[in-house]
């Protein structure tokens, strides 16, 4: 049957039948394991019963309420909730349907913000290359992507850009605080160069997403961008659509280090999948400067929608009640450690990091100068798909900027246990054997 949507894989995939736990089912009966959580979105696995049961509840009683109209008790509830996982007085939750639109409420509030100071010559929001931050126009200004914000710059005010603190790439030893330092001084650099008093706003993701493939900064760096940041009166704003929510081994991934911003995104498995959910929470008095001035000047027609927050919330229970934040950083150390043992057996992987369970792979020509595998082999494409013949999803992208090198996000749900990770590893072994024999590489021996 011709499918009308536009939106789906170029490559022929089954249409889903159900979901539980961490397995999908195809109407033809395959079983396929979520080795990357959708879009690292279904952090506490498919079909939760508590979920569903607090849903239905929510259903009976309302599906949705202006937020201009009515105050609702799951958005309340669930504002109040996230407030108090959040550090320092980030206690304000401002509601969205997803990431990009997360990302681009904290831009368009750290804007008012000056605008509402007195600063309105403030308007610059640096950003990372390569980084992904959504795909609203607003968003895409602050992504460092090519391939993806190319073709609507001449919509949009391009923001300035500084290199991802890529350690591996260039030869650093991540533990050295020198190199978390050289590559914060490249803010500061970038601060002065665009003169401080035009610069808005830093913009990052603690842990990196799918752009830097659960790129881990090096030790300092967190803290030294929080320092420049004071230091010039640019707001620090962390995008933890993935990161955010229990992934990394915290609650949020800025937690396992001591910087606390001014604003976060959130998405992704806040709402685990069940619902289209995300906020941007921040400081209270930015909040207050700005609705003392006249009021946010942003919304959408779905924020704070009483069933949207109802799951919501019942995702944020079950992550606390069956210890998911734990199991994520258990579960994640063990994953790392099996993923740096295929390293011993496949040549061609050089690199893994992570932090708990946003992990990742890269595929290298030669691990001495991690020059990237050929890009007519697709690698990212390929093994992606040999991977999905045997059974396991897991997530790619372009490593280099998107136009080169091949990185794997394997982003299983945070409820994984040692029987699943049994099983995931047994499906992407056997999808590396057979994406070697294709690319003509060395498998190394088996066993």
């Amino acid at each position: 049957m011709e499918s009308h949507l536009f939106y789906l894989s170029s490559n022929p995939r089954p249409e889903l039948e159900r979901a539980e736990g961490i397995h999908m089912w195809a109407k033809t009966g395959k079983r396929y394991l979520d080795g990357s959580s959708g879009a690292m979105v279904s952090n506490i696995g498919h079909s939760n019963p508590a979920v569903l049961a607090a849903m239905r509840a929510q259903m009976e009683k309302s599906t949705f309420g202006y937020r201009l109209h009515f105050m609702t008790e799951p958005s309340e509830r669930l504002a109040a909730k996230t407030a108090a996982l959040c550090p320092g007085d980030l206690n304000k939750v401002f509601f969205v349907s997803g990431g990009s639109e997360a990302v681009e409420s904290t831009l368009k509030l750290a804007r008012q913000y000056a605008v509402a100071k007195g600063e309105a010559q403030r308007f610059k929001v640096i950003s990372r290359t390569p980084s992904y931050h959504g795909s609203t126009l607003g968003a895409l200004a602050v992504t460092g992507y090519a391939p993806l914000a190319a073709p609507f710059a001449p919509m949009m005010h391009e923001m300035p850009k500084i290199p991802a603190p890529r350690a591996y790439l260039d030869g650093l030893d991540l533990e050295d605080p020198a190199t978390g330092e050289h590559y914060a001084a490249m803010l500061e650099a970038k601060i002065v160069e665009e003169g401080a008093q035009t610069v808005l706003a830093f913009i990052q993701e603690p842990v990196g997403g799918a752009s830097t493939g659960a790129l881990v900064p090096p030790k300092g760096y967190m803290e030294a961008v929080r320092e420049i940041c004071d230091k010039y009166g640019v707001l620090l704003i962390h995008d933890e659509v993935m990161s955010g929510g229990g992934r990394t081994g915290k609650f949020w991934g800025a937690d396992h280090w001591g910087a606390v911003p001014d604003i976060i995104s959130i998405s992704k498995g806040f709402g685990g999948g069940y619902v289209p959910l995300g906020a941007m929470i921040a400081r209270d008095d930015m909040v207050q400067t700005v609705m003392d001035a006249g009021g946010f000047m942003h919304g959408h027609t779905y924020a704070g929608n009483p069933l949207a927050c109802s799951a919501g919330l019942a995702v944020l229970d079950e992550i606390e009640r069956l210890g998911l934040v734990e199991n994520a950083a258990l579960m994640g150390d063990k994953l790392q450690a099996r993923l740096r043992g295929l390293m011993n057996r496949f040549s061609f992987i050089g690199d893994v990091r992570g932090k708990g369970l946003l992990t990742a792979f890269e595929l290298v020509s030669d691990r001495g100068t991690m020059e990237p595998l050929p890009r007519e082999l697709n690698a990212f494409d390929r093994l992606v798909e040999h991977a999905y013949a045997q059974g396991l999803i897991i997530y790619s992208r372009r490593t280099r900027g998107g136009t080169s090198g091949d990185h794997f996000l394997v982003c299983p749900p945070m409820i994984i246990g040692d029987e699943g990770l049994d099983e995931l590893m047994e499906m992407l072994e056997a999808a590396l054997v057979s994406f070697a024999a294709e690319a003509g590489l060395d498998a190394g021996q088996g066993g």
